[in-house]
């Protein structure tokens, strides 16, 4: 099927909810994607980084095929192998407690609130949060995202979220009441524009937590699955939450999210306050221990460190060289790059040029290659950058 038929299709019958790119993706390999017209991309932005390992690793399909041969789908109240192992691993790379599992990011912070105010309650239900933060498009999280613009519409918001600065920790601490619960962060903000949080900041947060018995809750679906040279970016920054939220790169490009929460709130939700159809199915399972295999067998988490160092030198190199470029921030190969202009320029070019990249916050471009990026598709894709920007003669 040809690229107008498809956006025909598309136009005709799929809800018009994302702001489309003129692409009709027909398969990808590694870091590269081809569309049906055989033009070829490199993928810096994979699937807002679901594609960790890039596209159809070959130890991922290879532990779906042989799932989806035995067993896709089984009830959660059945036990299960894959699910058990899962949750051994996640916990074995985060912290002692126990794993809950979901379908999506989204549906990952929405068990992790939920479990904060069944924690709590009755006395305690409110969550603090940041701004510029996003934490899912459920009535709830989109409530708990710290931008006006994704809420519009949606009122009334529920009752319980206080949004404050991000990287203030005073801000928080005047926050808290003697309802509030719990403290919702991402350790470093994606769709708020690549910000990273401070690690004095991070470990002011945790003690006035660990002073005012709150929760600390860490949404790492952005971050998680070594994107930022460690399994978790919590690693990077030296401090340990209460509760994890992980989805995205965690099943490599099949559907799963999960939340991990530490030992002693472990057993808060019991039989029948929490559950899903669908969550830690055997296929879903067997893509993320295949998806922890290979960043462990293959070594990846050093290669996000080595190639996180060289693409940011790189990008560097670029800011030197175009005053354009405000700033380039982030850790490992989460980056961005702040341009004094509107971006959206940057992004229609360098897809013209073969070269798939963000922009959010309208002028940062997101730059999260896949973790098994290599020299030469750094290289390539700098040049491109690069030209893009000389091309431009925007200053």
């Amino acid at each position: 099927m040809n690229k107008e038929h498809i956006i025909e299709l598309y136009e005709k019958y799929v809800m018009p909810t994302y702001f489309k790119t003129p692409l009709a993706a027909a398969r990808g390999k590694g870091v590269y994607v081809w569309d049906t017209d055989g033009n070829k991309y490199l993928d810096f932005f994979p699937g807002w980084a679901v594609s960790g390992l890039g596209h159809s690793h070959p130890r991922v399909v290879k532990a779906i095929q042989k799932q989806a041969t035995e067993l896709i789908h089984i009830a959660n109240n059945f036990y299960h192998e894959a699910q058990a192992l899962l949750a051994e691993k996640i916990v074995s790379h985060a912290f002692p407690g126990k794993v809950f599992f979901c379908n999506s990011g989204a549906e990952a912070n929405e068990g992790a609130i939920k479990l904060a105010r069944k924690w709590g309650n009755p006395q305690r239900n409110e969550i603090i949060t940041t701004e510029g933060s996003f934490h899912g498009r459920t009535i709830a999280t989109v409530t708990a995202t710290g931008q006006k613009k994704f809420q519009q519409g949606f009122e009334p918001l529920p009752a319980g979220f206080t949004t404050v600065p991000f990287n203030d920790f005073a801000a928080i601490e005047k926050a808290v009441t003697p309802k509030t619960v719990a403290i919702l962060l991402e350790p470093i903000q994606g769709e708020g524009g690549i910000r990273v949080a401070g690690a004095e900041y991070l470990k002011a947060v945790r003690k006035l937590c660990d002073d005012k018995n709150l929760l600390l809750i860490f949404d790492e679906v952005q971050t998680g699955m070594g994107r930022t040279g460690e399994m978790f970016a919590f690693k990077n920054l030296g401090v340990t939450p209460d509760v994890l939220t992980l989805s995205k790169a965690l099943g490599s490009g099949f559907p799963i999210g999960a939340f991990l929460a530490a030992e002693k709130i472990a057993n808060t939700l019991q039989p029948g306050t929490h559950g899903t159809t669908f969550g830690g199915s055997p296929l879903a399972c067997a893509a993320a221990l295949a998806t922890f295999e290979a960043i462990e067998k293959d070594e990846l988490l050093k290669n996000a460190t080595e190639m996180g160092e060289y693409l940011h030198s790189k990008l560097l190199e670029l800011q030197n060289k175009h005053a354009i470029i405000r700033e380039v921030r982030g850790v490992g190969l989460m980056l961005g790059v702040e341009l004094k202009v509107d971006g959206k320029f940057v992004y229609d070019a360098c897809l013209k040029k073969g070269l798939l990249i963000n922009c959010t916050q309208s002028n940062v471009l997101r730059i999260m290659p896949s973790v098994i990026v290599k020299k030469a598709e750094i290289d390539k894709a700098m040049k491109i950058l690069d030209g893009v920007l000389t091309d431009s003669g925007v200053h």
